[in-house]
């Protein structure tokens, strides 16, 4: 009888440890396929967008180069007859001499497959390439000549780099000079845009295995607590075990925000900079031709302009995820941007007055401020009808204080104010008050019909100098 009472609490311990055990592991599984899945896509959405983003500035970069050189031999060109030698020259000449990097320069060819002008390899002037291939055995001369013939357009194709002497990949953009039958042409070398895809794809895979690695870690050791938990059977181990499943899956949502930290300062720092050396590039080309032909000048100061969109949307996409310069260049400098977006955007001015606190500020306050800035100017775009903004980042003997003053509607008539409004529909005011009051701080907010005042505040011991003086 008692042999069969132990078998009988032996099972049912069993069942017990199963019971407690099951749920567990089929939710950290299935947490860790959603975090997987999730880390994935974001990653590859933001490869994709980075490596489409690399390819169409690189495009914009190849057009703007092609009207300057075009700006360049506009005025021999059109006075010129379709036999003039001189003018043919003349207009050799100045391509031969306009380059705009290392690997950067322009070719000519007639339509007959003749070299005309090529400053990188000067062998092959007089020689007719009709026949080239390239190792993929694509006819670069004549897939040129014939996008040049179509109106112009893109061709890519296997080059020798000028810088290394090897062979990489190359965009180039065609047009043809029809009265003399010639072909005119650049390009740039992708094989960065390349290189790049493919490390950020190994890294995704890198960190994708190490995520996996580590939610598996966690759950051996939570599966092992369970098992002690389920032996000892009472309800403070079970707590304990709750307490660990909490963790858990806070540790896991961490690992996800740190994966998209990491995404977001690699487009950032990647695109956004590259698009920018671009963009002076065009800013120089632009002094160059002012004392030119006036269409050129337009030409050139569309391209900026569109340019210019395409470094607002990657910047875009990058705060969407996380403003990576907060991290890089500090508070003062992430309100400078956002302010300077926030006016592109809007159309209303922001004076902001920001000191720079270096690193004197945690990282978890800076991003408590800068969000408390970006809801207020929130704010302002959708309720305030305002045409100014004024933002004051300061620090005084009390601590950092942030002052935000617009002059718009202020407080309507039936006691609304537009943080009150907003307050209705999302965070609002409420939000921004709780990420002060997280770090001992304070928000307020005054409004009248002359506007609405926004005062934040944040006490000195959040300084890490302060927090240094106290441990010592």
């Amino acid at each position: 009888m008692s042999q069969t009472k132990g078998i009988f609490e032996l099972s049912f311990k069993q069942q017990v440890l199963a019971l407690a055990i099951l749920p567990l592991i089929i939710a950290i599984f299935a947490i860790s396929l959603l975090v997987t899945s999730q880390s994935r896509n974001l990653a590859q959405n933001g490869i994709s967008t980075f490596e489409q983003n690399m390819l169409e500035a690189k495009q914009q970069e190849l057009i703007n180069y092609i009207n300057m050189a075009q700006s360049s031999i506009s005025q021999i060109y059109d006075n010129a007859t379709p036999h003039d030698l001189d003018a043919q020259e003349q207009v050799k000449r100045i391509l031969s001499s306009l380059s705009y990097s290392e690997d950067g320069y322009f070719f000519v060819y007639d339509f007959e497959g003749n070299n005309l002008v090529h400053p990188k390899q000067p062998f092959r002037i007089g020689q007719n390439w009709i026949d080239l291939t390239d190792p993929d055995g694509d006819r670069v001369i004549e897939n040129l000549i014939n996008v040049a013939k179509e109106g112009g357009g893109f061709h890519p194709y296997k080059w020798e780099k000028p810088s290394s002497s090897e062979i990489a990949d190359k965009l180039s953009y065609a047009i043809a000079l029809p009265k003399w039958r010639w072909m005119l042409g650049t390009g740039l070398y992708v094989d960065d845009v390349v290189a790049q895809t493919a490390a950020a794809n190994s890294e995704l895979k890198s960190s994708i295995n190490q995520t996996f690695i580590f939610i598996a870690l966690i759950t051996l050791v939570a599966v092992i607590a369970v098992l002690f938990t389920g032996l000892l059977l009472n309800l403070r181990e079970r707590a304990m075990a709750d307490t660990k499943l909490k963790e858990l899956t806070r540790r896991i949502i961490d690992t996800q925000e740190e994966e998209r930290t990491r995404i977001a300062r690699e487009l950032h720092d990647g695109i956004s900079q590259n698009l920018i050396g671009v963009r002076y590039v065009l800013d120089l080309a632009e002094h160059k031709v002012k004392d030119g032909a006036s269409d050129a000048l337009q030409t050139i100061e569309r391209g900026a302009m569109n340019l210019g969109k395409a470094i607002k949307e990657v910047r875009r996409i990058s705060h969407d995820l996380r403003p990576g310069i907060l991290d890089d260049l500090g508070l003062s400098a992430a309100l400078d941007e956002l302010t300077h977006n926030f006016t592109d955007h809007t159309g209303i001015d922001v004076e902001l007055h920001a000191v720079a606190f270096k690193n004197l500020i945690p990282a978890d306050a800076k991003t408590a401020v800068y969000r408390v800035a970006q809801e207020a100017l929130t704010n302002v775009e959708r309720h305030a009808n305002a045409t100014k903004v004024k933002i004051n980042l300061t620090s005084t003997p009390k601590g950092l204080r942030m002052l935000i003053a617009d002059n718009g509607n202020g407080l309507s008539d039936d006691g609304d104010s537009e943080l009150q409004q907003n307050s209705k529909t999302g965070l609002g005011v409420r939000n921004m008050q709780e990420r002060m009051e997280h770090f001992s701080g304070s928000l307020s907010v005054k409004s009248s019909h002359s506007g609405t005042t926004l005062m934040a505040k944040l006490p000195r011991s959040i300084y890490l100098d302060q927090i240094h003086e106290k441990q010592s």
